[in-house]
């Protein structure tokens, strides 16, 4: 029931920045969190960071000194803002919506409903 789409990824310097965006459609009315994940090649998918529909934001501890999370919902867009690049960021990066998954489960994958496409982030040294 909620449709997501992700952009802004690209090829980047390390220790440069990144804006991704994450355009999102639900039911009229509706209000969910979102989250943000990524999955290297041959690993398993990790979570960022998280924004409920009140914008408290929450960051993995592997990167809430160079991330932010913010949205607009007049525009029902998220935002990751990436900073000082390094390259074991490199990733497909993936917006979710958790639309039916409890709370508790906000910092995992099976926690979100739907998913949008992913963006690619490659960072080089």
């Amino acid at each position: 029931q909620v449709q997501l789409a992700e952009s802004g990824g690209g090829l980047v310097q390390a220790g440069e920045s990144l804006k991704l965006s994450c355009v999102h459609s639900g039911p009229t009315g509706s209000r969910y969190p979102v989250g943000w994940f990524r999955q290297a090649s041959g690993k398993e998918r990790e979570f960022v960071g998280a924004i409920t529909w009140t914008s408290s934001v929450s960051l993995a501890e592997s990167v809430e000194d160079r991330f932010a999370i913010s949205r607009d919902n007049a525009k029902n867009t998220v935002y990751l803002q990436m900073n000082r690049l390094k390259p074991e960021d490199t990733a497909n990066y993936y917006c979710a919506a958790a639309f039916f998954a409890p709370p508790s489960l906000f910092n995992q994958a099976r926690g979100y409903d739907y998913w949008g496409q992913g963006t690619q982030v490659t960072v080089s040294s």
